[in-house]
């Protein structure tokens, strides 16, 4: 298993609507999308003791530096995955999405960073998406759904082969962590398969927050 912090070479190269939308998931089921609410405020949930994670899933379209931050406070996470193959983000609105700029910004809001780049899709896998985007008429921006065959690819290629066992066991207990990808919708990106997996097999319990 591998995860590291960021390199210069990850750059391409903002400001907070508090309020995220939360959907949760059962860990034997699907997740239901539900209507939007607020996360609880940090210190409300007592965590104390809970041997299960906490894992909450984001994305970066719709977002500002501020929204984001302000989702991850809300939900209390303290340790921020990023699962991106490519750590950077087009268009300046979202430059704050870019590696070490934020890292910057988790170090100064006291939330770990960690890329995990064995839990990324390969390039391979990203086009097999963009062409059913095309088929679809979506863009990435827009995506709505994975392609099932983009789902048991990542499934049997990335994701049977990563000890998630030993991933879960380092999440922390007393806080929750995220999963961190660009899309807006958990059902559009590869995190919210990890999720699944976090859920059915390790009784996390998921949020997906909507910043």
């Amino acid at each position: 298993m591998q995860h590291r912090p960021g390199r210069p070479g990850d750059e391409y190269g903002s400001q907070v609507s508090p309020g995220a939308g939360i959907r949760t998931r059962s860990p034997t089921r699907p997740a239901v999308l539900r209507q939007p609410m607020r996360c609880p405020q940090r210190g409300r949930v007592d965590r104390a003791g809970m041997s299960k994670p906490t894992v909450a899933t984001i994305g970066v379209y719709g977002a500002s530096l501020e929204g984001f931050l302000a989702s991850l406070h809300d939900a209390d996470v303290r340790l921020l995955v990023d699962v991106r193959q490519r750590r950077g983000v087009r268009g300046r609105e979202y430059a704050w999405a870019n590696s070490l700029r934020l890292q910057a910004a988790l170090a100064e809001a006291a939330i770990e960073y960690r890329h995990h780049l064995e839990l990324a899709p390969t390039t391979e896998l990203r086009e097999l998406q963009y062409r059913e985007d095309d088929r679809r008429g979506e863009g990435k921006r827009s995506r709505s759904v994975l392609a099932p065959e983009y789902r048991r690819r990542y499934i049997e290629e990335i994701l049977d082969r990563v000890d998630m066992g030993a991933f879960a066991a380092g999440l922390p207990r007393r806080h929750a962590a995220a999963l961190m990808c660009v899309e807006r919708d958990a059902r559009a990106c590869h995190r919210s398969l990890i999720a699944d997996r976090l859920a059915r097999e390790h009784g996390a319990r998921v949020l997906d927050l909507l910043p």
